[in-house]
């Protein structure tokens, strides 16, 4: 009540950044409405179509053990420190810098992000719409070879493709007759002329994809017409993320629970039937089996630690919020484990599902599995409808999988949109009133902004951004949270703000990793991603320098504020010279303080914000008062 007071007249503290988290004031009334909110923001589309392509890349079973260990050294204890920072102050991912004011514009930056990513982002959603929509064609449109966007290039059966890939030629054009087997399980014979250097088959799908849903172009260069279904697909994802978040609480708290709850359901449907398949073991055993030649490698340890930390949603603001709605005395040390282990036990449970269907394929075309498997949009909307359109009552999987992937995606969307619509909504406060418009204006706005990537080359822009968006900052973002917590601030000062809350400060082994390990993975991970950077590509297209450039500033914008930021924070500092005023400005403002009223007179007043020397706040923050 005192919070909500607060916000009533005008003294907002927070900018609450995430959608159900938006509403969390009314939805957690109890411990599994917050674990279960919580938990949406660790199950993204990477969980589904990235981490089984690294997992089986890097030793298969193998690969759990770096994977497992960077997320207790590093991915919970950075998830910790953002949902206890948020807990006791009750403060959002603008407003919690509040704790060193100095670094104002990295809460900025983290808006920035946010806003970026979700201009694309909705264009998987669209895709997701898109491919639902054609769920309901029979045959599916994916599975055939005479739609009029397919070329004579096109193959129906993945295994006639591998086989037909063994035909050269030398010194001239060879035509040859070629089975076409349909899913119908029809047989026709059809002319084929291949050319030594230019010719190449695809599957349906690749064709479904590229000709029909993309309809690409040459390159970036050509943005050609626009594709009109695509577009209508693309208002509609924004039409349903404006219709669920527009009223806050009331809207999206009639969302939240299906849009939580279904991805696991429909999981689960897909495992039991992917478990009945014919090769399904095979693929599972593969998915499993471990390579501990592997772990002798430091590029699967850095692979394992960036899927942690983006996976986890860490430093991109909402964990920040979640946390801030939640009461001052929830154990947010217990939580930050159980939720961590939710959110990477899920990216385990999905590769086995995927794989699963993936073994399926495998023994159909009698491929080995390591041709069949990709990564990215390429699993979602490529290999894994070939698979479905491989199985009786096609139409039921695919529409299946297809609202399974708009449930996440939606889950994500929401919460990129209301970082920025509830960062405007508390900095500019006659913008409350005006909720619904609002949230009508930004919605159509980033309609409008992505129109262009529903264009013929609207996929090129796409993957700039999408290369690009997430290269630097996250690390970044992170880095400075384990300086700022743990040694400007104090880790031990922060031990006392938790022992408030939890009435135990941090356990010794999350001290060690917020003050050194997780921020030396971190800078690892920094150094790893400029160190391994390869410009944008698109299957065989190399992008344009104009093209590369466009995306490295693309990467480096959030980080902008930062500087700018700091500079006008120390402007308005008290002080009469400028050493004074940059002192101040790395000092806890007077809003950084406890979320409930009952204990902010005396937070000051008990020693909890004391000065130390370095020496001593490494001790401090090491084992505290203890010894």
């Amino acid at each position: 009540i005192t919070r909500i007071t607060s916000i009533q007249t005008g003294q907002s503290e927070m900018a609450r950044a995430l959608l159900m988290l938006a509403i969390i004031q009314n939805l957690f009334q109890s411990k599994i409405d917050y674990l279960q909110s919580m938990s949406v923001l660790s199950v993204g589309l990477g969980n589904l179509w990235r981490f089984p392509y690294i997992c089986l890349r890097n030793g298969g079973g193998a690969f759990l053990i770096p994977y497992f260990i960077c997320l207790l050294l590093f991915g919970i204890p950075l998830f910790f420190l953002e949902t206890a920072a948020g807990q006791f102050s009750g403060l959002g991912c603008l407003h919690v810098w509040e704790v060193c004011p100095i670094f104002k514009g990295v809460g900025i930056g983290i808006v920035i992000m946010n806003v970026i990513c979700g201009l694309y982002y909705n264009i998987i959603l669209a895709w997701t719409i898109y491919y639902i929509g054609n769920s309901f064609i029979g045959p599916l449109p994916w599975t055939t070879c005479d739609n009029t966007w397919n070329t004579q290039q096109c193959v129906a059966d993945r295994g006639v493709l591998n086989q037909g890939r063994n035909y050269t030629t030398q010194n001239h054009n060879l035509t040859i007759k070629m089975l076409k087997i349909d899913v119908d399980n029809t047989t026709t014979l059809n002319d084929y002329t291949w050319t030594n250097d230019t010719s190449k088959l695809m599957t349906a799908q690749e064709e479904f994809w590229q000709y029909n849903v993309l309809q690409m172009s040459s390159g970036i260069h050509d943005i050609g017409d626009l594709n009109w279904r695509l577009t209508l697909c693309l208002f509609g994802a924004w039409v349903l993320i404006c219709v669920c978040i527009s009223k806050g609480v009331k809207s999206v708290g009639k969302v939240v629970y299906v849009t939580a709850t279904l991805p696991y359901i429909l999981l689960t449907i897909v495992l039991v039937k992917g478990l009945t398949l014919d090769g399904a073991i095979g693929g599972v055993i593969l998915y499993l089996k471990p390579d501990f030649s592997k772990l002798l490698k430091l590029q699967v340890w850095m692979e394992a630690s960036i899927q942690v930390f983006y996976s986890l949603g860490a430093t991109w603001g909402p964990l920040f919020t979640m946390a801030s709605f939640n009461k001052f005395k929830n154990n947010c040390l217990r939580d930050s484990i159980i939720l961590s282990f939710i959110g990477e036990g899920t990216s385990v449970y999905a590769g086995l599902i995927i794989f699963t269907v993936l073994g399926f394929m495998s023994a159909r075309f009698s491929l080995p599995l390591d041709k069949i498997v990709t990564s990215g949009p390429g699993l979602g909307f490529i290999v894994y409808p070939e698979a479905l359109g491989q199985l009786p009552g096609q139409n039921i999987w695919s529409a299946l999988f297809f609202v399974m992937l708009l449930t996440v995606g939606l889950d994500t969307q929401f919460a990129l949109c209301e970082v920025v619509i509830v960062a405007c909504t508390d900095n500019f406060l006659w913008l409350r009133s005006r909720r619904v418009k609002f949230v009508i204006v930004v919605c159509f706005a980033n309609f409008l902004c992505g129109v262009i990537m529903t264009t013929e080359g609207g996929i090129y822009i796409f993957q700039v951004i999408d290369w690009y968006i997430a290269a630097f900052c996250p690390a970044v973002f992170g880095i400075i949270e384990c300086i700022v917590f743990g040694w400007i601030y104090g880790l031990d000062r922060f031990s006392r703000d938790v022992k408030l809350m939890l009435g135990r400060g941090i356990p010794i082994f999350f001290r060690i990793c917020i003050c050194f390990i997780t921020p030396s993975i971190l800078l690892a991970v920094l150094v790893y991603s400029i160190t391994a950077y390869q410009p944008p590509t698109y299957g065989s297209y190399q992008y344009p320098d104009a093209a590369v450039g466009f995306g490295i500033f693309v990467s480096v914008f959030p980080l902008i504020p930062i500087i700018v930021c700091a500079f006008i924070v120390v402007q308005n500092m008290p002080g009469e010279t400028y050493k004074q005023k940059i002192t101040t400005a790395f000092r806890p403002s007077s809003k950084w303080k406890p979320a409930i009223k009952e204990i902010q007179s005396d937070y000051y007043e008990n020693g909890a914000v004391q000065q130390t020397r370095f020496f001593e706040k490494v001790k401090l923050n090491l084992i505290g008062e203890i010894f």
